[in-house]
């Protein structure tokens, strides 16, 4: 049987799985049409800020997951890509007038070569042993603006937003609306990712990687691959951050609380699937605003731990997962 043979026989799956993505991609952004003119219908803009956080919070689990879900190699150093994608607006708006969208993408590149460069020191170390070397990584980066008097320093920077936005009615809106292109963005990348054949490779490295490596699989290569998006989709979240507090500094940029709910929040959802991380985001994103409003910002991380041990212990596999188990019991 000749290859000529063989190609036809492979384009009806090849075809189905390319219009199964596209319609994903066509869904997700009608889904995020939907969002944005269900909140353009609330007259409050409070809605529009505290929106802003929880699609936030979707772009950093999606992206998180990626990395930790897909292949298995859990990163502290969420803090570490978020802020230089926020300094990184924070340098360009200092040097040129470009629109943020650019800045965006400008400051996803950048997050994108700093995963690179994390990823080729510190992707030879598994476990718990690569979590800290992230770890150490937010902490100098942080060393490191601290001690850069151009973006601010110690002392932070203030950011002045433009007088009008492009699009939309106040500015706040027009960065909910950037947020909420990267949040479908980021959705689709990852729905694309979990259905290839990138994939079933980091599926291979996370079930068990020396029997990937041994039968073939480029294992460093995939987690380069990954470290990479991860990265730069953390950037590009961090990007619009100083336009939306319009003051910026290293302790706020550098959070823990960013780390933290980047690994809780697809814990919760569920790591093995893309819609675990928007499950958990939104969930732990909303019940943290309602928090901030009734009783105070300061039980935040307080919740999101309560909640993380509450799941571990009823669905260790998050919620993605109870629900998948209860199905197949219910069909069996």
């Amino acid at each position: 049987m000749t290859t000529a043979s063989i190609r036809p026989r492979a384009w009806p799956a090849l075809s189905g799985a390319l219009a199964s993505t596209i319609g994903f991609w066509l869904l997700a952004a009608l889904a995020g049409a939907a969002v944005l003119a269900a909140f353009l219908l609330v007259s409050n803009e409070y809605f529009f800020f505290a929106g802003y956080v929880v699609l936030q919070y979707v772009v950093l689990a999606t992206a998180w997951n990626i990395l930790g879900g897909y292949t298995g190699y859990v990163n502290f150093g969420v803090g570490a890509f978020f802020a230089s994608g926020a300094y990184s607006t924070v340098v360009l708006s200092k040097l040129s007038q470009l629109p943020l969208p650019v800045m965006i993408l400008c400051a996803g590149v950048v997050s994108g070569v700093i995963g690179l460069g994390m990823g080729y020191l510190t992707l030879r170390l598994r476990g718990v042993f690569f979590a800290i070397a992230t770890l150490a990584l937010a902490i100098v980066l942080q060393t490191l603006i601290v001690n850069w008097d151009y973006v601010g320093g110690s002392r932070g920077v203030y950011v002045i937003r433009p007088e009008q936005a492009p699009l939309l009615g106040s500015y706040v809106q027009y960065l909910f609306l950037l947020m909420l292109i990267l949040a479908v963005a980021a959705v689709a990348i990852a729905r694309t990712i979990e259905r290839s054949r990138l994939g079933l490779g980091f599926a291979a490295i996370r079930d068990d990687e020396p029997a990937a490596e041994a039968g073939g699989v480029p294992t460093l290569r995939l987690k380069l691959i990954a470290t990479v998006l991860s990265g730069a989709l953390m950037g590009m979240a961090g990007a619009p951050l100083p336009y939306y507090v319009t003051y910026l500094d290293p302790d706020s940029s550098f959070s823990l609380a960013y780390a933290v709910n980047s690994v809780a929040m697809p814990l919760i959802g569920g790591t093995t699937s893309w819609a675990g991380p928007i499950i958990g985001a939104v969930l732990l994103g909303t019940v943290q605003q309602l928090a901030t409003v009734t009783i105070s910002s300061a039980l935040n991380l307080m919740i999101v731990g309560l909640l993380l041990i509450a799941f571990v212990i009823i669905a260790p596999n998050g919620i993605v997962g109870l629900v998948t188990a209860w199905r197949r019991r219910r069909s069996g």
